[in-house]
């Protein structure tokens, strides 16, 4: 595994958040991943594709839940490994495969699935991006299959707010309205089952609480109150997703991919 030391004021914000402690790093947090999963109504032996699985928690939360199987696709090969590892200390070797790869590359995965899992993918990736990623992912669904997206929302100026999130996430975030979220799909020949808004709260106390509890809130808190550099990014976040609170929000869309 590697031992580089973070650069708290270049990193992205997600490996920022990370390193404070906080695991759950989506931005509707775990009750927008809950209603995903609850659309979905996986059954068992039904396969799932999850895309930049990390350290494979979801992957392992998903099939052990479901009694679904799991293709993990992550390009990290530190994360890899820590992911394969963890799988393996589940007991769930059998029914989640991680594969070491670019998600931009799906083609190395030479297989259909039921379910595609993507959690703050696309936000991360430029319009052209966005397109080639969609109908990458239209093609690696069977007919009937269902793909569920949780996404940053743009409820402001779009060209404005990508300015605002890049220089404080310090990587390039680039949300839609829910409109043009809605359109990505449709183009590709999906259709739209499900859908739902809300705010952007994923450092806000109260959520705090509710995705990581209480014992690991007080943890978080104080890793950032005892590391300036760790403390000055996550409060700028912090800042800019209060003083945007009104422009940002998350959505969650169950699209299908029809006969």
């Amino acid at each position: 595994m590697s031992t580089t030391t973070l650069n708290y004021q270049t990193a992205p914000g997600h490996q920022v958040l990370a390193a404070a402690g906080k695991t759950t790093l989506r931005p509707g947090g775990r009750s927008a991943t809950e209603q995903l999963l609850n659309w979905a109504n996986l059954q068992p032996e039904q396969t799932v594709l999850e895309l930049a699985a990390s350290f494979g928690e979801s992957a392992i939360a998903i099939a052990r839940q479901f009694g679904v199987r799991v293709v993990g696709i992550e390009k990290n090969p530190d994360s890899v490994a820590k992911a394969r590892a963890n799988i393996e200390a589940a007991g769930l070797s059998d029914r989640i495969e991680i594969v070491e790869g670019d998600i931009f590359k799906l083609d190395a995965i030479d297989r259909q699935f039921d379910c595609i899992f993507a959690e703050a993918i696309l936000t991360m990736q430029s319009q052209p991006g966005k397109e080639k990623m969609a109908r990458l992912l239209q093609a690696k669904l069977k007919p009937g299959g269902q793909l569920l997206s949780h996404e940053m929302l743009a409820r402001g100026d779009e060209k404005q707010l990508h300015k605002t999130l890049a220089q404080v996430i310090r990587v390039s975030s680039q949300p839609l309205s829910q409109k043009r979220w809605r359109s990505l799909w449709e183009t590709v020949g999906l259709q739209i089952k499900n859908l739902d808004t809300g705010a952007l709260e994923m450092l806000t106390l109260p959520q705090l609480i509710r995705d990581e509890g209480l014992g690991r809130t007080i943890r978080i808190a104080r890793n950032i109150l005892a590391n300036s550099q760790l403390r000055n990014r996550v409060f700028q976040m912090r800042r800019t997703f209060l003083e945007h609170h009104d422009d940002l929000g998350y959505i969650v869309l169950q699209v299908i991919r029809s006969e």
